[in-house]
Parts: structure tokens; sequence; C-alpha cells
């Protein structure tokens, strides 16, 4: 990934051919500095939602079959080091099965856990269009807040790339804990 300065003008320069590429690997940031762009009179604002929408989903489509591909091809006994035994992945499949749409809205809309909800939803074996449609659900209204942020505040990109890393740090920790917490708890029960 280029640094932001690099990716601001590699936008300018290349417009919207490049914006694909580029959303699909690090979608918030670069929707702030194509929507900026856009604020300046050098890309459309209507065709930057509809590119980042685009490149989104076809990101977590990928980590979604990287997932789903990737179920059995993990070694028994490695499973068995990662505690992916079949009780347990019975218990994610049955999970996506039940609540599988909230938990991809969820994972989606915090970003810090998106990766391994999108993963985890692959790995359960969620049907691809139920995916897709609750994936978008999360997906849309996220690419927005990105896409009016900067529009309105794209001249501080420097600094809301900072503070989208720091929230994400905050929120993926606090996922940490509250993971850990539960482990604790589920450990007294049993004792």
């Amino acid at each position: 990934m280029p640094t932001l300065d690099g990716a601001l003008q590699l936008l300018q320069d290349h417009g919207l051919l490049l914006l694909f590429p580029l959303a699909t690997v690090e979608g918030p940031i670069i929707t702030v500095l194509a929507a900026y762009l856009a604020r300046l009179g050098h890309l459309n604002l209507a065709l930057i939602y509809v590119i980042v929408v685009a490149a989104d989903l076809f990101g977590d489509g990928i980590v979604y079959w990287i997932g789903r591909l990737g179920h059995g091809s993990i070694p028994e006994r490695w499973r068995s080091r990662l505690g992916l035994d079949r009780q347990r992945q019975a218990a994610l499949e049955e999970h996506f099965h039940a609540s599988g749409g909230r938990t991809l809205i969820i994972g989606k809309l915090t970003h810090a856990a998106g990766l391994f909800v999108l993963f985890a939803a692959g790995s359960a074996r969620m049907p691809f269009g139920r995916f897709m449609l609750y994936n978008a659900i999360g997906t849309l209204p996220k690419s927005l807040f990105f896409l009016i942020l900067g529009y309105t505040l794209g001249a501080a990109y420097t600094s809301i790339n900072s503070w989208i890393f720091r929230a994400s740090l905050l929120i993926g920790a606090l996922i940490f804990l509250g993971g850990l917490l539960w482990l604790v708890r589920r450990r007294a029960k049993r004792t």
C-alpha cells in the first residue's frame, strides 16, 4: 500500500481506474481520499460510492472463499492444536446458521473484527448469497459514512487515518477482552 500522499496522488492522476483495487485492499481511508478529491472536483462522488461498495464486497468475498475453501484443507493435527475440533466447527456452523447476519453486520461496522468474521462465515459454510446480502447491509452505511467524512473533512486525511487506526485498535482490544472474560467465566462455570 502506498503512503497516504502517494495514494492521493495515484487517485488524482488515474482517477476511478485505480479506485477499485485500492479500495479492495484498504477501503475506509481510500474512500476518504477519493471523497476528498470529489470535493476538489477531480472525481464523481456517486461513482466513488458505487465503486468502493463493490470493492469492499469483492474483497470480503475473497476472504469468505478463503475461509470456505480452507475449511477442509487444514490437517487434523493442526486443527486440534488450534482448538478447531469437529464440535467447535459444528457450533460455528450453527451460530452462522442462526445469527450469521447479525454477526456479519456487527463485524462490518466494528471494522476491527471484520476479517475474522468474514473468514469464519466462509469456514462455517454460510450460504454465499445470504453472506453477500448481510455483508451489503453492513457495507452500505459504512461506506457512506467514510464518503461523507472524506467529503466534509477530507483535508485532514492524515488525522482521519490515525483515528481510524486508533478506533480499530480500541474496538479490537475491547473484543479481545470481552472474549477473554467470556472464556474465564465459562471455565469458572465448569469447575
